[in-house]
C-alpha cells in the first residue's frame, strides 16, 4: 500500500464513544465564516450529522486556514484532506469541461444555471474529476461575477479599454476581459486588496457578497451589474476518502450534500440582496448596463471553442437549453 494511503488510514479520525465508532472529515475552504457558501457547509454537516447519528461528522476549517484553494484541491488528491469547496473556474485545471461554466453569458439567468447544474449536464461534470481523484458532489450557488472599478462605472465594453482588471487565474476570464477590451491581471484574491489600493489594478469583478465581505468597496465605489458570468462552486471530496466510506456512508454524505444545496440557494439569494443593500449605504454607486452590449461583443470567446468539439457539443446543449 502507498505511503499516502497509510497515512490516511492514521489521519483518518476513528474514535470509541459509547461503543459507537464515530469517522470524522475534515474539509477545508477560503471562505470568510458569514458567507452564505460557508453556511450551506455548516448545514450539510449538520445534515450529516443527523443521519448518521453521530457515527460521521465533518470538521470546517474556514478562512483558508490550510491554504488557497488550489492547494486545497491538491491535498485532496495526495488524500492529506477530504474535502474542500473550490470555484468551477478552479476546476478547469482538472477537468477541462468545465471550462464551459465560465463563458461569458452561457446561461439565461439563475434559474437556467440550476437547471443545468442539477441536471444531467451537471452530474457529467461532476463525475468527471473523479479520474483526477476528485469526486464532485454537488455545485453551490455563487451568484453572478460584476465589474467594480476605482475610476467610474462600466456602462458598455468600451468603458473597460485601458482598465487593469483582476481576473481568477482562469484563461476564459482572461480571455473574456480581453474581448471586452479590457486589460486582464490574474492576481491571488488574498493580495486584491492591497493591488487595488496601490493601483496594481484599476479593479476586479466579483458576486454582490463577495464584494461587501472582502470591503474592496473601501477602494472600488463603482460596481457595474453586467453579471457577465455566473459560475457556481463545487463541493468535492477525496476519492481516496470517499473509497473509506462504506455504502451506507457514502449514501449519506451524498444526501447532506444534495439536501444542503436548497438551504445554500436560499441563504446566497438573502445574503445577495442584503449586501448590495449594505453597499448602496456604504457610498457604493451601483449601476446596472445593457447586458447585451457585453454579450454580444464577448461571442468571440466562443469561437476559441469551434475545433473541439467535446466542449462545443456541450456548450450547445447548455445554450440550447434557453
Amino acid at each position: 500500500m502507498r505511503n499516502y494511503l497509510l497515512i490516511i488510514l492514521l489521519i483518518f479520525s476513528i474514535s470509541c464513544q459509547n461503543n459507537k465508532e464515530i469517522k470524522s472529515l475534515k474539509l477545508a475552504h477560503t471562505l470568510d465564516v458569514n458567507h452564505p457558501v460557508h453556511l450551506g457547509m455548516v448545514h450539510m454537516a449538520e445534515l450529516l450529522d443527523q443521519k448518521s447519528e453521530g457515527k460521521l461528522t465533518i470538521k470546517i476549517y474556514p478562512s483558508g486556514q490550510l491554504g488557497g484553494e488550489r492547494e486545497a484541491v491538491e491535498l485532496l488528491q495526495v488524500g492529506s484532506l477530504a474535502m474542500t469547496k473550490v470555484s468551477a473556474a478552479v476546476m478547469e485545471n482538472f477537468a477541462p469541461n468545465y471550462k464551459v461554466l465560465g463563458l461569458p453569458y452561457i446561461f439565461r439567468d439563475v434559474a437556467h444555471s440550476h437547471e443545468i447544474l442539477d441536471g444531467e449536464i451537471g452530474q457529467k461534470l461532476l463525475q468527471e474529476s473523479e479520474k483526477y481523484k476528485l469526486l464532485g458532489l454537488c455545485f453551490y450557488d455563487a451568484g453572478s461575477r460584476s465589474f467594480y472599478t476605482k475610476k467610474s462605472s462600466i456602462e458598455k465594453p468600451s468603458d473597460l479599454e485601458g482598465q487593469k482588471i483582476r481576473v481568477m487565474k482562469s484563461n476564459t476570464a482572461v480571455n473574456m476581459v480581453k474581448a471586452l477590451g479590457g486589460s486582464p491581471s490574474p492576481i491571488s484574491y488574498g493580495e486584491l486588496y492591497t493591488a487595488l489600493q496601490q493601483g496594481v489594478v484599476d479593479g476586479a469583478e466579483n458576486n454582490p457578497p463577495s464584494f461587501y465581505t472582502s470591503r474592496h468597496y473601501e477602494v472600488c465605489k463603482y460596481y457595474s451589474l453586467d453579471e457577465h458570468t455566473t459560475i457556481p462552486d463545487v463541493l468535492l471530496i477525496s476519492t481516496d476518502w470517499w473509497n473509506l466510506l462504506n455504502e451506507q456512508e457514502q449514501k449519506w454524505v451524498r444526501e447532506a450534500a444534495e439536501e444542503s444545496v436548497i438551504y445554500q440557494r436560499k441563504k446566497w439569494a438573502e445574503s445577495e440582496k442584503e449586501s448590495l443593500e449594505e453597499l448602496e449605504k456604504e457610498g457604493v454607486i451601483i449601476t446596472r448596463p445593457d447586458k447585451s452590449k457585453f454579450a454580444d461583443q464577448v461571442e468571440q470567446v466562443y469561437e476559441a471553442y469551434a475545433d473541439d468539439e467535446e466542449k462545443y457539443e456541450l456548450i450547445q446543449k447548455i445554450r440550447g437549453q434557453q
